[in-house]
C-alpha cells in the first residue's frame, strides 16, 4: 500500500497533529461563514485524500484543502 503524503501550499509536508494557518480568506460552502486568511487551525488530521485535510474551525469541523494552507 501505497503512503498518501499531503503538502501545504509552501510543499512542506503535513502530518497529523500539525498546527496549520489559513493563506487565503475561504468561503464555507452551504453556510455564510467565512474562514479569514492568517486564522491558526490546530491539530489536523488527515484523509484518505493527499489534498485534503479535517480540522475544527471555530468548532465546526470541516473539510480543508492543503493548497489553501501553510505549516504553523
Amino acid at each position: 500500500m501505497e503512503e498518501i503524503i499531503t503538502k501545504d501550499s509552501n510543499g512542506n509536508i503535513l502530518q497529523e497533529g500539525d498546527s496549520v494557518t489559513v493563506i487565503k480568506d475561504l468561503k464555507v460552502k452551504g453556510s455564510s461563514m467565512v474562514i479569514k486568511r492568517g486564522t491558526l487551525v490546530k491539530n489536523i488530521r488527515l484523509t484518505d485524500s493527499n489534498e485534503e485535510v479535517e480540522a475544527r474551525v471555530n468548532k465546526s469541523a470541516m473539510v480543508l484543502r492543503a493548497e489553501f494552507l501553510k505549516k504553523a
